[in-house]
């Protein structure tokens, strides 16, 4: 571990109190009461526009490269024309306008003036739109919202997408390059609004339990869920973030941010950070892909944050760059006060090196913290607001949280309850009623367990999902159950069965069970050939090779995409649960009884076959 001094900021002390409730399960709390908070995100908004309206909210590049800034008066202004707007054209609580669009300054200015306006945005995710042949998500969600409006930053860069729906029932409203073939109308028409007295009338009844937006997540199966945000879920997460982590408060926070929107990290938990603290936030243009990374470092070089967010793909991407570059790297580290990682664990290694990195640029170690929650939590539930060391522990219950810790199959399953929780998803009644237990915790379907049973305040670790799919590094979920189904009817003959790797890993891997009869028969061999010989046949491995590589042309995305395989010769262990008396596989205990064979798979042995 590195020696060396670690910055210090302002926590709130750790007083978590555990309740027993019986049969192994007990609830978690602070102790530290939620503070009373606003009754929307506007007063944000309206405060900061009235005490410092100077200060720049919200930056993003140019076409010329330089930045475009809004400061927050320009955008409480802008707002509430947009707002004018919305309203003239008789939109109200049930007509959420469909968002398509990449994080930009257009985004964010109708997102504030829907709500001032009382009417929920929906942003989509735009890989929905652009990476998507068949359009179904995005067809799915329109057909959900039924939007009256809907707004593409650019006509150009969403026409297919705009093709494929039935927009005969809605406005479509364009920041730049109107689409051929389709009526528009330009975005610079609702903020040259002029608003009156009705949007005042209409913010007055924005309360509490008004919808700010629509979220939709895939979650992990079928189509994607609205996640019905309330103001008061992302206002109270909000003043309950602002206590634990007090030096929010001691100066405006600056960060370089590109986590989407359309997700709740980037768009609940950094976007209303900032709006509540009266922050700056500057739209990162780069992403932690090749030949995107590079535009990262650039933003990172050319502005210096005080809190700097990523999933641990990102930090995987970034450090070779701090790592060559000193004077990004010194920048990056020269004011920041907090580096945090969520969607996925951070790899020990990737924690190290940013320790090496901030203790070069600056003599010691920055503080390294996380947190852990859900779209349908907005989303902070459990804060580290303590020192630590290592990846893995994702803090206690913030102010106002209570966690329920329930034994499940082996593990705790955590469940939560507090303002912050969603009241349902949009129009999917069953769903709701399924997502929460009979005492109002939403079941969210993780895992965890306490740092030290003995102590509370030590924090609980994040132990996985309870049921099988995962996240990869990059926080994109994996279906497990689509995926093993997949793996088989690619690898026929040569798979019986298969288990799905990469838990905060970066590619999909396979743990195969072959079958004895198809790999004998693609051999030549006799069938009763010891497995050991047949899984070494050059014909069986590249008719699996083969077959895989048929797959991952047609699902290309990191999410279905299988980089490496692994075929075993010992067979499913019915002691060690590996499989039930039904023949089903049950891919966590296979995992757990085997990791020296993933540790095999992605560690470069000769038997993985990496595709």
């Amino acid at each position: 571990m590195n020696e060396g001094r670690r910055s210090v900021l302002d926590f709130a002390p750790v007083d978590i109190e555990k309740e027993e409730i019986g049969g192994g399960a007990f609830v978690l709390r602070s102790r530290e009461p939620l503070k009373p908070y606003p009754d929307n995100l506007c007063h944000y908004l309206d405060h900061w526009a009235q005490t410092a309206g100077e200060r720049v909210f919200l930056a993003e590049r140019g076409g010329d490269g330089s930045w475009l800034t809004l400061s927050y008066a320009q955008i409480r202004d802008q707002a509430r024309a947009v707002a004018a707007s919305l309203l003239r054209r008789g939109l109200g609580a049930g007509d959420p306008v469909m968002i398509l669009s990449e994080n930009s300054l257009e985004f964010a200015v109708l997102q504030c003036g829907a709500m001032y306006a009382g009417v929920p945005v929906a942003p989509v995710s735009p890989a929905y739109s652009l990476m998507s042949q068949d359009h179904a998500k995005l067809k799915y969600i329109h057909g959900l919202l039924a939007p009256k409006l809907i707004f593409a930053v650019d006509g150009t860069q969403f026409e297919r997408a705009l093709k494929a729906i039935d927009i005969s029932r809605s406005e479509i409203v364009v920041a730049r390059n109107a689409p051929a073939g389709i009526k528009t109308t330009p975005f610079g028409e609702l903020i040259a609004t002029t608003p009156g007295s009705e949007v005042d009338a209409a913010l007055a009844k924005v309360g509490p339990d008004t919808t700010a937006k629509i979220l939709f997540t895939s979650g992990s199966t079928g189509q994607p869920k609205g996640v019905i945000n309330t103001h008061r879920m992302l206002v109270s997460n909000q003043q309950a973030i602002a206590q634990v982590w007090r030096f929010l408060e001691a100066r405006p926070p600056v960060i370089v941010d590109w986590l989407p929107w359309h997700h709740t990290f980037g768009g609940n938990h950094n976007f209303n950070m900032m709006l509540r603290n009266g922050g700056t936030l500057y739209i990162d243009n780069g992403k932690p892909v090749p030949g995107l990374i590079e535009k990262t470092a650039a933003n990172l070089k050319d502005v210096a944050p005080t809190l700097y967010f990523n999933v641990p793909r990102g930090y995987d991407m970034l450090i070779p760059f701090l790592e060559k570059d000193k004077e990004l790297r010194d920048n990056f580290f020269s004011r920041l006060d907090m580096i945090f990682y969520a969607a996925a664990a951070l790899p020990q290694n990737l924690w190290e090196k940013l320790e090496q990195l901030s203790m070069a640029a600056r003599g010691e170690k920055a503080v390294m913290t996380s947190s852990w929650g859900a779209t349908e939590t907005s989303p902070l539930i459990t804060a580290v607001h303590f020192p630590i060391d290592r990846a893995g522990v994702i803090g206690v219950p913030a102010p106002g949280n209570e966690l329920k810790m329930v034994p499940n199959a082996g593990k705790m399953e955590m469940r939560v309850r507090g303002p912050n929780i969603m009241p349902g998803y949009y129009k999917q009644e069953e769903l709701t009623r399924a997502a929460f237990d009979e005492d109002g915790f939403y079941m969210i379907g993780d895992a965890g367990k306490l740092a030290d049973p003995g102590d509370p305040n030590k924090g609980v670790v994040f132990d996985g999902r309870v049921a099988e799919d995962f996240k990869l590094l990059t926080g994109t979920w994996v279906n497990v159950g689509k995926l093993r189904v997949a793996a088989l009817a690619a690898g026929a003959p040569v798979i019986q069965d298969a288990v799905v790797t990469g838990h905060d890993r970066d590619q999909i891997g396979l743990l195969i069970f072959p079958s004895q009869a198809g790999c004998a028969k693609i051999a030549g061999m006799a069938a009763d050939t010891p497995l050991a010989d047949l899984v070494k046949s050059e014909a069986v491995r590249g008719a699996l090779r083969q077959g895989i590589a048929a797959y991952n042309k047609e699902n290309p995305a990191s999410s279905e995409r299988i980089a490496r395989v692994l075929l075993m010769t010992a067979p499913p262990n019915i002691d060690a649960n590996e499989i039930t008396d039904k023949g089903y596989i049950n891919q966590r205990a296979v995992l757990e009884h085997r990791a020296d064979l993933v540790e095999k798979l992605y560690g470069g042995d000769q038997q993985a076959i990496v595709l």
